[in-house]
């Protein structure tokens, strides 16, 4: 038995069908299927059931399925034990990440992971919208979220908790005279990130847990943090985004906060992958580097506060 062929029929299962697996692997769709089938025909069994729509294992199929996948672990924490011994550590990896935090988080670090691991190449997917890490071949990805992941087969490991502020140039800051309560903020113009709604209010907090809900008026609404921060340089209004984000203009003073005392929300980062069981090496080293690293980006370590 050729185990190659265990390997395409776990990534076929693993992905959904032969046409997500032959994406993944970057062979033909009828080539995988092929192998697959020899699979059958060399074990003598039926380990997919085959619709014109959908895949799926048969009883045998399945637990087959997972003998296969904790051998082809086995064989990769093998590989990753000599690799690390020989200090050759190469590959591919693929994040999945917010054009955000691809701006003003990963930009600063990747490099430098890069320059430390010249055998491996990093690929990066930079998008607002939520893709399935397994069908789209994503080893790991970014996300922020206010409420706890909902239980999935997803592996999580949290990162870092965030603080959201609201931002104005000191033009539009000194219009605003000092601003003590955010109900004095009520329906002043705002850049928002994402789609506006046809009500938009900023839900504040402050340092004793008081939360306050003020209306405001959408001015400009993008996806783009970095159109976003430049809106609000030019004085259009108010603009709630990550502290991290906008630390080189509040450092320079072109933004300066509005109401230090209170947050624009707090989610958290955490990182998603779909196994940590057999990574590759790769993999292994681009999360600990983000584990040890990102945070620090992320936090308000060196940024004013006012």
């Amino acid at each position: 038995m050729d185990l190659n062929d265990a390997f395409y029929f776990v990534q076929v299962v693993e992905k959904g069908g032969f046409s997500a697996a032959a994406r993944f692997l970057n062979i033909p769709k009828s080539r995988l299927s092929r192998r697959v089938r020899l699979l059958e025909d060399d074990l003598g069994v039926r380990l997919l059931q085959r619709t014109s729509r959908i895949v799926t294992t048969t009883d045998i199929g399945e637990e087959y399925y997972r003998h296969a996948r904790d051998a082809l672990a086995r064989f990769e924490t093998a590989e990753t034990a000599v690799r690390r011994r020989a200090n050759t550590i190469g590959g591919t990896v693929t994040v999945s990440c917010s054009v955000g935090m691809a701006q003003f988080g990963l930009d600063q670090i990747l490099p430098r992971f890069l320059q430390d691991n010249p055998g491996v190449t990093v690929v990066q997917r930079a998008s607002n919208q939520m893709e399935d890490l397994i069908k789209g071949g994503i080893d790991v990805a970014i996300r922020g979220h206010m409420e706890t992941l909902p239980d999935s087969s997803l592996i999580q490991v949290r990162l870092a908790r965030l603080e959201w502020h609201l931002f104005a140039s000191p033009d539009y800051l000194a219009t605003l005279g000092s601003v003590q309560d955010p109900t004095e903020l009520s329906n002043h113009p705002a850049m928002v990130l994402g789609r506006p709604r046809k009500t938009h209010q900023w839900l504040l907090t402050d340092e004793d847990g008081q939360t306050a809900s003020v209306p405001c008026t959408v001015r400009f609404a993008s996806d783009d943090m970095s159109t976003l921060k430049n809106a609000a340089s030019a004085s259009l209004g108010l603009v709630s985004l990550p502290s991290y984000v906008c630390r080189p203009e509040v450092n320079a003073g072109t933004l300066v906060r509005v109401l230090p005392g209170w947050t624009a929300g707090t989610p958290q980062i955490s990182l998603l992958m779909p196994s940590k069981r057999g990574l590759l090496p790769a993999v292994e080293a681009f999360l600990e580097f983000l584990k040890q690293d990102l945070p620090a980006v992320l936090t308000n370590v060196g940024v004013n506060p006012e």
